[in-house]
């Protein structure tokens, strides 16, 4: 079984881990960057990369110097962005939209190609020496059922020819029928045929059918917009999106309180073949076990035996969006060269209590892939500087993450405007 990590949330925004010579996590008397906006430890500093960009989504550093980034609704008719700061300023000069007429949140760079997930499909073009691709995009993967709900398909890639693809689940909880009080779940859920995981493609090859050519790598994963390799464990590893409304639609097993922290956000390593248990379990992080879903026959108390345990159970509804290993050893200091960065999106479904998440957060891990210590909060103030009742009401949400060249680490904001941060170590 899997250790956990259950960490209530005031413990951890006080805490700072020490590991060697540097400090983990923001210093919780310190304030925001009055330029920026943004909180961040000791000895670090921000620009704003990209300001007014749009609905930016997932974005990656390709060599070449460029950053490209999926646009989740066009601008100007074109799908994606290339940014460059030309003069190493922090700040980028030059920026062209292309990808007409096409929309997505996933982007990945893999030997030598430039990938791009819509809702139905992954294509790909052949990296330019410089700004925007000039050719027409090959079809990577087809073949997956347009859904309104979950639709958006982040991928990872191992290195070593495999492309992964979330496929979200288009429910909350397999229930008959939707979203509606007392429904109980389908058993089996026929969901899981189809969505509520993570499929494998050959990325070297075209024209791939998910239901015919690909792998169900991993199943019972409600949405992991969060997915990674981690080279170091040479293993993928995904955050999942809890399901919503426990209390709206099971009163009598929960209190709109428990409803607002329940179920945890899953913090997973998978091995080909697993099991995360959506939508017969979720993780109550109090607990530290896996509990039967109400929809089938649970009540907030008992225990089930399918799905894995995760690494870490984070606070729920705080919508984890991003996950970065970091690839160099320049950039940071070394106690953050083999954890895990993670894009919290924020919540929008906490009520009665605030809205919560909105924040970079840092997982300390060893060469195997298991977490060290405890979670760290790597960067936040992002929302702003006051409680959130609304989630329309935050200023920016976290939602990519990337690495760039010299080590240093990027984070998008889809609303906002769409903003890019640049985040560097300066030691001072």
């Amino acid at each position: 079984m899997v250790k956990s990590f259950v960490v209530s949330v005031v413990a951890v925004l006080c805490l700072a881990v020490s590991v060697g010579a540097a400090d983990l996590g923001v210093d919780t008397k310190s304030v925001a960057d009055p330029i920026t906006g943004i909180r961040l430890p000791k000895g670090f500093t921000s620009t704003v990369y990209a300001d007014d960009v749009g609905e930016v989504r997932h974005i990656v550093m390709a060599e070449n110097g460029w950053m490209y980034g999926a646009l989740r609704r066009p601008n100007n008719k074109m799908g994606a962005v290339a940014l460059r700061d030309a003069d190493g300023d922090g700040i980028a000069e030059e920026r062209i939209y292309f990808a007409e007429r096409i929309r997505g949140s996933g982007i990945g760079i893999y030997d030598g190609y430039l990938y791009f997930a819509t809702d139905v499909s992954v294509i790909r073009w052949k990296l330019p020496e410089s700004d925007i691709p000039k050719t027409d995009p090959e079809l990577v993967a087809h073949g997956f059922g347009a859904k309104r709900q979950h639709a958006s398909k982040p991928m990872a890639f191992d290195g070593k020819g495999g492309l992964y693809v979330t496929v979200g689940a288009p429910s909350n909880a397999c229930m008959e029928r939707a979203r509606t009080k007392d429904s109980p779940g389908m058993d089996p859920c026929p969901i899981l045929d189809e969505f509520a995981g993570v499929w494998k493609f050959d990325a070297n090859a075209l024209m791939q059918e998910q239901t015919k050519t690909a792998t169900r790598y991993v199943t019972g994963v409600r949405n992991a917009m969060a997915i990674a390799w981690n080279p170091f464990a040479d293993s993928l590893y995904l955050l999942q999106h809890g399901r919503d409304q426990l209390a709206e639609f099971f009163p009598d097993f929960y209190t709109p309180d428990e409803s607002a922290d329940l179920p945890a956000e899953e913090f997973h390593k998978v091995a080909e073949g697993a099991d995360v248990g959506w939508p017969y379990s979720y993780f109550d992080q109090h607990v530290g076990k896996r509990m039967v879903m109400p929809e089938y026959g649970g009540d907030g108390k008992t225990v089930s035996d399918k799905g894995q345990d995760p690494l870490i159970g984070f606070p729920g509804h705080w919508a984890p969006n991003a996950l970065l290993f970091k690839q160099k050893k320049e950039g940071m200091p070394t106690a953050y060269q083999k954890g895990a960065f993670i894009a919290f999106h924020g919540s929008w479904n906490r009520t009665p209590m605030p809205q919560e998440g909105y924040h970079v957060v840092f997982v300390p891990m060893d060469d195997k892939g298991e977490p060290t210590g405890n979670w760290v909060v790597f960067a936040d103030s992002f929302a702003g500087g006051s409680a959130i009742e609304n989630p329309r009401d935050a200023a920016y949400r976290p939602t990519g993450l990337a690495e760039g060249n010299n080590g240093e680490l990027y984070v998008s904001s889809s609303v906002g405007g769409g903003r890019i941060w640049r985040i560097t170590y300066t030691g001072n």
